[in-house]
């Protein structure tokens, strides 16, 4: 979700509720030290004590294939008191791969292991180092190889997306294979991919046996899903977040886009979130086809303003 699920859509996401802890996107390690100000750009919670503005605690993500350069901005980044740091085994972009970073290496689980323990060793014991993974880069033979190694070397909880590299974000998620690494690691297992609706997180929790789920791409198309997930789990009836209370949840992020974002970037930011949410919404396609042409900040702030998502007293980032 890099590029749209920004601390933006984090600020907005986490005011619904029912979010426990967030992670940021991944920030991409070289081999230099990175600066307070690239982190800060990613993860500008961290003047908030590492939590949105909602309260709900982040974790700053990092990508890279360099153990020492790992440990060595993960040092420095622990300064700035994230809530946890969470390593990038799992993006299945090429230009990632070809420079060596995240899915690319669960080819090489003795890697996996020497850049977790060489982050577990940089940052304070107290600091929580958690990591992502898919079932694999070309097939899942290795997956539980990998997951073992990542918990060797340290780390003290595990997200696994469902799929391999090779299976990109194409439907099925395998989820009864994150079952198989559950059973293989003493390590809490969070599961992820392809979790759209209160159903599909109980058939996936059924299927990979863990209680704990991530979710993405769902909660961007549907804000209310995490609380009714939450509230279907201990037997309430799942609310249903209806369009009136999207709308201000909408000019709120506009508002945020606006302040933060340069001018050519905000119209499309808002069109790429109208484009997840017209599947749960059709008030949401009619936003997107009223708004697909527009690029002028000016005339999307108007069209919020004339449908009850944005106060006419707004002002306009010039």
């Amino acid at each position: 979700m890099e590029g749209l699920l920004d601390f933006v859509l984090r600020d907005i996401l986490t005011r619904v509720g029912g979010v426990d802890h967030c992670v940021s996107e991944f920030i991409r390690v070289t081999h230099t030290l990175l600066t307070e100000r690239t982190f800060l750009r990613v993860m500008p919670e961290l003047v908030n004590g590492g939590r949105t503005p909602s309260g709900v605690p982040v974790r700053a993500q990092l990508l890279g294939s360099d153990p020492v350069s790992m440990a060595e901005n993960a040092a420095r980044l622990a300064e700035f008191g994230p809530h946890g740091i969470d390593l990038n085994f799992g993006c299945p972009a090429k230009v990632v791969n070809r420079h060596g970073g995240g899915a690319m290496l669960l080819q090489y689980p003795e890697q996996l292991h020497s850049i977790v323990s060489a982050v577990r060793r940089a940052v304070p014991a107290q600091m929580p180092v958690t990591a992502k993974m898919r079932l694999g880069f070309n097939d899942d033979s290795r997956a539980v190889e990998c997951a073992q190694a990542l918990e060797a070397g340290g780390a003290e909880e595990l997200v696994v997306h469902a799929r391999t590299k090779a299976d990109a974000y194409r439907p099925p998620a395998y989820w009864e294979r994150v079952n198989d690494i559950r059973l293989a690691v003493k390590i809490p297992v969070v599961v992820n991919g392809e979790i759209w609706t209160v159903e599909d997180a109980r058939r996936c929790r059924q299927a990979s046996g863990c209680e704990s789920i991530m979710l993405g791409r769902g909660m961007v198309t549907d804000p209310g899903l995490a609380l009714a997930i939450r509230s279907a789990a201990v037997g309430d009836t799942a609310p249903w977040v209806p369009w009136a209370d999207i709308l201000p949840l909408m000019g709120a992020f506009w508002q945020l886009v606006v302040a933060r974002l340069e001018r050519r970037q905000q119209a499309g930011r808002l069109k790429q979130w109208l484009n997840f949410m017209r599947h749960r919404y059709p008030q949401a396609q009619e936003a997107y086809d009223a708004l697909r042409t527009l690029h002028d900040p000016e005339l999307v702030a108007q069209w919020l303003k004339q449908h009850g998502a944005l106060a006419v007293e707004a002002l306009q980032k010039k």
